[in-house]
């Protein structure tokens, strides 16, 4: 049987061969990338799926729902044998059936109490794929403590947005709202916790295309933003899909934001985890600093549920968003329960002799010491993720 010539066989391209023909691109750089993802629903399936196809090695995905049979009408990566399942967990194992060397990490859980700082100082960016304002205000907040910058996104129906911040050096969210946002916010926030819950459970009317156009474009800035290219930190690119129109706006730094003093250092602390005593954590810090005046904790939590009827109350430690529903009426009246807040531990305090997890802070997280005008940041790196490494990326 004749052999066919030598000229006509086809050489087999690796599987990033067109990437890297681009004159700048760097595949290295995108196998050991870190990327935590925020939301797993519409918008986040089309980032994770562009991460997948980019070859980006380390990927942290996190999201608190379960599929329902609407999301596959939006959802890439979702099949209808998925209903019921965690978001998050279904989105990381499709992404490693498109790239199997990907390193993905799925968190189930809430983002305002179940995911600590040092997943967002872990990352080399974070990209926010969310619905919702009070979870940007977090990831930006988060952000902002760990100097990591974020790419946003958001649709609705044919229209959407991408914004980049990178504070202190550009605006970052909380630059960006206007009074009416912050209204709407601290109106919410100043629901009881049933109305919250109630509020919470209105999702977004969107499409897959307009997922799919803001997605791709989120992935894209972060490329850029790895490579050193020009990107949209400080500004947003706003999607009229009703028009086929797209414009870009700059955000300027408000003077008043308390985002723009820059990140205070933070130690790693590999013996340190969420078991360990508040006071060994005080303590090391007052060796580092010479003193602790207080430790300020990474988000709000509720120390007790109280009564307004019959004085009824209990300890609860924990976040609001993380308090079952069914904790929340009085035990003897049946009356909604009204939460007392905390986010801060001052010296003397019983508090002290509690551990991170018992006063209800997630895992790998850091807590603040301030003494004067100096700030501490203590990382809670015994917690680290299983196979993550906040040095080296997810390891296998």
């Amino acid at each position: 049987m004749s052999q066919a010539h030598p000229d006509l066989l086809q050489l087999r391209e690796e599987r990033f061969a067109r990437l890297e023909a681009i004159e700048w691109w760097d595949q290295a750089l995108l196998r050991n990338a870190r990327i935590l993802v925020v939301g797993a629903g519409a918008l986040g399936n089309e980032v994770i799926k562009n991460l997948a196809l980019l070859g980006v090695g380390n990927v942290i995905v996190a999201d608190m729902d379960r599929i329902e049979l609407s999301n596959l009408s939006r959802s890439v990566l979702f099949r209808e044998s998925d209903e019921g399942k965690p978001k998050a967990e279904r989105a990381a194992l499709a992404a490693r059936e498109i790239y199997g060397e990907m390193k993905i990490i799925p968190l189930t859980g809430n983002i305002l109490a179940d995911v600590g700082l040092g997943c967002f100082r872990w990352a080399d960016v974070v990209i926010g794929a969310l619905d919702n304002r009070e979870a940007r205000v977090f990831v930006n907040a988060a952000c902002a403590q760990v100097g990591t910058p974020w790419v946003d996104g958001g649709i609705e129906v044919l229209h959407g947005i991408v914004r980049g911040f990178s504070p202190p050096q550009t605006a970052c969210y909380e630059c960006t709202m206007s009074r009416v946002d912050w209204d709407l916010l601290n109106k919410r926030r100043s629901c009881s916790l049933l109305a919250r819950r109630a509020i919470a459970q209105h999702g977004t009317p969107t499409t897959p295309t307009t997922a799919s156009v803001i997605g791709a474009l989120e992935v894209q800035e972060v490329v850029k933003l790895l490579h050193g290219r020009e990107t949209l930190l400080g500004r947003g690119w706003v999607f009229d899909g009703a028009n086929h129109e797209s414009y870009c706006v700059e955000y300027p730094v408000d003077p008043d934001c308390g985002w723009h003093d820059g990140p205070s250092p933070v130690e790693e602390l590999p013996e340190a985890d969420s078991d360990t005593t508040l006071q060994m954590i005080w303590d090391r810090a007052s060796q580092q600093l010479g003193g602790v005046d207080a430790l300020d904790l990474s988000r709000e939590l509720v120390h007790r549920l109280e009564c307004p009827a019959c004085a009824e109350s209990e300890d609860i430690f924990q976040s609001a968003e993380g308090i079952d529903q069914g904790r929340i009426p009085c035990n003897k009246c049946g009356k909604e329960r009204q939460p007392s807040f905390f986010h801060s531990i001052g010296e003397n305090s019983s508090l002290l002799a509690k551990t991170p997890r018992q006063i209800g802070l997630p895992a790998w997280d850091i807590l603040w010491a301030r003494y004067g005008e100096k700030t501490l940041g203590l990382e809670l790196s015994g917690d680290r993720l299983f196979g993550v490494s906040s040095k080296n990326g997810i390891q296998s």
